[in-house]
């Protein structure tokens, strides 16, 4: 008997245990997830940043400076002590301020640009009738959802016609999102319960 595998299939079954009605033995794995969870992110965070560096920096290399941030880090919890809030408010304004300007022209590359580019790209490669309307329909649709979305002018006339165009082609995003994480989860279930049947219960063979 694997008592991993007990654990994890009873752990399972508490889960599941919702779709009934709420329970203790459900409430107990959902703590027990939460706690483990934050366990993990507590080492990973420590070994991933904590040691290489503040830890090995300081006490390896002699790297003096690095004291400045990490006063500016203890500075922030002084946010849970009412008489000292204020003393966090250097420490907040620097990290915004960074955060905001690396932040900034990674959205602008990754987000914008990358949408300008994979809208323009596929007329590039045009070889079919086929590939010809998907190009065109890529670049109707951003045009439209980007009218839907442009409240300086009243949409009316040929504007009206293209915001109303961005509200069909933004439905069917949503739908095909809705989908694609509907058969994500079904996809987890379907692995929990061969986890159940195949590892746990042994009904079913592999190969």
């Amino acid at each position: 008997m694997d008592i991993g595998t007990w654990v994890a299939a009873l752990l399972t079954l508490a889960i599941y245990s919702f779709l009934y009605k709420d329970n203790p033995f459900y409430r107990f794995a959902e703590h027990l997830l939460v706690g483990v969870s934050v366990g993990f992110l507590i080492v990973i965070a420590y070994n991933d940043t904590v040691v290489p560096k503040i830890i090995y920096p300081l006490f390896t290399r002699r790297d003096w400076w690095i004291i400045i941030p990490i006063l500016l880090g203890v500075l922030m919890f002084a946010r849970f002590f009412p008489k000292f809030g204020w003393m966090s408010r250097p420490a907040m304004a620097l990290y915004i301020g960074f955060g905001a300007g690396v932040a900034i022209p990674s959205v602008m590359q990754s987000v914008i640009l990358a949408q300008i580019k994979a809208s323009i790209s596929p007329f590039a490669n045009i070889s079919s009738i086929g590939q010809a309307l998907n190009a065109v329909l890529i670049l109707l649709g951003s045009i439209c959802v980007l009218l839907y979305f442009y409240f300086s002018k009243k949409h009316e006339g040929a504007m009206g016609v293209g915001a109303k165009l961005g509200i069909y082609f933004l439905m069917i995003f949503f739908g095909a999102t809705f989908g694609f994480t509907v058969m994500a989860r079904i996809s987890l279930l379907i692995g929990r319960a061969g986890f159940l049947l195949r590892d746990w219960l042994h009904l079913i063979k592999i190969g």
